[in-house]
């Protein structure tokens, strides 16, 4: 179950996405082979953007996620997330991910601990996969409705 943070501050309204469990485990190779390599977040889009702020796997403001660089090492399902944005704290951690056949990105960030050793994490929708662009889609409860949080990333190399 996804838990969200609801907070008020200064007409602004904050919201933090937590983990869920995945639902399915066998991994979707032939999707994880495409995203392979090094991406890009072009652009996090959401309804009410500019009055909602959306924290991003607990790490930022979703807005510091844009410019960020992912990398996805599909044969070990490694990898690395770096927040670089000028206007944002930069940060840079190692990941581990998998593509599960219901077409669900599950995501742990590693810091300093061992995956296995990490028990939470993050489990977002898969979307509009080609060799060049996917969408990661998260849902945040706005109001008691959901809303889609659109990640777009576009390859680098």
């Amino acid at each position: 179950m996804k838990k969200i943070i609801l907070t008020l501050v200064f007409s602004i309204l904050i919201l933090g996405c937590k983990s869920q469990s995945a639902t399915n485990t066998k991994v979707d190779n032939k999707t994880e082979r495409i995203i392979k390599g090094n991406w890009q977040i072009t652009a996090v889009n959401y309804p009410g953007s500019d009055v909602i702020k959306v924290t991003s796997f607990d790490l930022a403001d979703s807005k510091c996620f844009i410019g960020s660089n992912w990398k996805f090492v599909s044969n070990n399902n490694k990898g690395i997330l770096a927040l670089n944005s000028p206007n944002c704290t930069a940060y840079s951690t190692p990941i581990t991910w998998f593509i599960n056949k219901e077409g669900q990105f599950v995501m742990k960030i590693l810091d300093e601990a061992k995956a296995k050793k990490v028990k939470s994490g993050y489990v977002l929708n898969v979307a509009n996969v080609t060799e060049t662009t996917f969408q990661l889609i998260d849902k945040i409860n706005v109001g008691g409705k959901l809303t889609d949080v659109v990640y777009q990333f576009e390859k680098l190399n």
